[in-house]
């Protein structure tokens, strides 16, 4: 299986106002902006944490090939004395995944420069590191969410508390919310498909929104009360049932088509070790480029224009799909008014 994501390039132009000194563009300050840029994609990258890293080597094309092999069948039948049996052969699958760029950059004029009351220049790095975080973690995330292993949070009679079973996303209502139940009904099914785990836990990337019924549990526990404060996940809330929780605002949300009518709903991404990739070329990674007044030589004959952008060379790709499993649920406070993502 292939998967394939559209070339994306954004262009546009700022020619007002920046600010007064402090802000040549020279090559010393590349490093500044770049470690801003870096710093500010950082922290929206979330969903990229759990996956391999499959970097591609520079000159080696742009479809990198996932492989792995099947483990072998129990070998119940006896061997006969003096026989020497037939043996056994390896089964290699293998999954295919093909790089794609993916940038923007911000155009400023040299009046800008000369004028503004802000430094525009490193506010534009803020906001394209921003973007480019937002860009990255949104490639994995819709793969992730793209996945067929599905559970539904059942929905709950508000008199009785009886389950009624859902088996389609539109099937759900404000009541089909997550539970601890749900939590250890999808580690189960971890456990079962023998995924191996992170340190001893299964690792779930969820909304706020979605965590909000789970955290009023009276057994969750914080991060601050884990033994081990050392290596806490980014964006992690707590954990419960053998599952560490990782809060992020990107975390899927759907609404409108395919959903129930007024409500949103929300993907909880439960993962086991090994079960997705994520690749980028090597030395294509994210990248701040800082282009100077006059770098364009003859296109910018006047030294008018300067800019700051960004690049990068990514993929993801689900490589063990009974590893991973997308739990859709509502919001008893927050499925009436979340938006779409």
């Amino acid at each position: 299986m292939k998967f394939k994501f559209d070339f994306i390039q954004l262009f546009a132009v700022q020619t007002t106002l920046l600010n007064t000194t402090g802000n040549d563009l020279s090559p010393e300050m590349k490093t500044y902006y770049d470690m801003n840029l870096i710093d500010y994609a950082q922290a929206a990258l979330v969903h990229d944490q759990f996956g391999q890293k499959r970097p591609i080597p520079a000159g080696k094309g742009k479809v990198i090939e996932f492989r792995s092999f099947s483990p072998l069948a129990k070998a119940l039948t006896a061997l006969t004395e003096g026989v020497t049996p037939d043996g056994n052969i390896l089964d290699v699958k293998y999954i295919t995944a093909e790089v794609h760029q993916y940038g923007d950059y911000i155009v400023q004029s040299d009046v800008l420069e000369l004028t503004a009351l802000d430094n525009t220049i490193l506010e534009a790095t803020k906001i394209l590191g921003r973007q480019a975080g937002l860009t990255l973690d949104t490639i994995t995330r819709d793969v992730l969410n793209a996945g067929t292993n599905v559970m539904y949070a059942p929905k709950i009679n508000a008199s009785t508390g009886a389950e009624t079973a859902v088996t389609s996303r539109t099937g759900l209502d404000a009541t089909a919310v997550l539970t601890v139940d749900l939590v250890e009904q999808a580690v189960t099914e971890l456990r079962a498909q023998n995924a191996p785990t992170f340190d001893g836990y299964y690792v779930c990337i969820l909304h706020p929104y979605a965590a909000y019924d789970l955290m009023r549990d009276p057994d969750w526990r914080k991060p601050h009360e884990y033994v081990d404060t050392e290596n806490i996940y980014q964006g992690e809330l707590g954990q419960i049932g053998g599952c560490r929780f990782v809060s992020s605002t990107e975390a899927k949300i759907w609404r409108g088509t395919g959903c129930p009518t007024n409500l949103s709903v929300f993907s909880c991404l439960f993962i086991g070790e090994g079960a997705y990739g994520v690749t980028e070329i090597e030395g294509g990674g994210l990248q701040t480029i800082v282009k100077q007044k006059g770098s364009a030589g003859t296109a910018d004959p006047l030294d008018q224009r300067s800019s700051v952008g960004w690049k990068a060379i990514k993929t993801a790709e689900i490589l063990i799909p009974t590893y991973l499993i997308r739990l859709e649920c509502c919001s008893s406070r927050y499925s009436a008014t979340a938006q779409a993502n």
